[in-house]
């Protein structure tokens, strides 16, 4: 079985904006799953988010083709008012970062992936960086 990992938006965006120093870690993680070696999950907050960026810099209908042509890599999960309680009530200092863990734990998702380690320190989850990830 393939494993199941979740990835933050920040690694999304690292990748789909070419950010430098890590569009490498991300694009190396995103062939993985390009090559069905893993299963990436995101949540719909994701993609809101990422369209948003990226639209500060493209256009939206340039962003919504990115966006169209990178979905086909992943599982887009959704999020729903549990996983939003479950964040409002959390000890999670970034509201996002707590939708985000929150949307892996409900879909029994065991490993996230993001460049803010610091924000997840309490997680019950495995948290790592896409680079950390590759090296394993």
């Amino acid at each position: 079985m393939k494993p199941k990992v979740f990835v933050d938006t920040d690694i999304i965006y690292d990748l789909l904006a070419r950010r430098e120093p890590h569009y490498q870690a991300a694009a190396r993680l995103f062939t993985l799953s390009d090559g069905v070696k893993i299963q990436v999950f995101i949540s719909a907050l994701t993609i809101a988010n990422i369209h948003y960026l990226i639209s500060k810099q493209l256009s939206a209908g340039e962003a919504k083709q990115i966006i169209r042509k990178f979905k086909l890599l992943v599982h887009i999960l959704p999020v729903n008012e549990k996983i939003i309680d479950l964040a409002l009530n959390s000890d999670f200092n970034d509201f996002e970062d707590a939708v985000q863990y929150y949307c892996a734990i409900e879909n029994d998702i065991e490993l996230l992936l993001t460049r803010n380690l610091k924000d997840y320190k309490k997680a019950r989850i495995s948290v790592m960086t896409a680079q950390d990830f590759i090296n394993l």
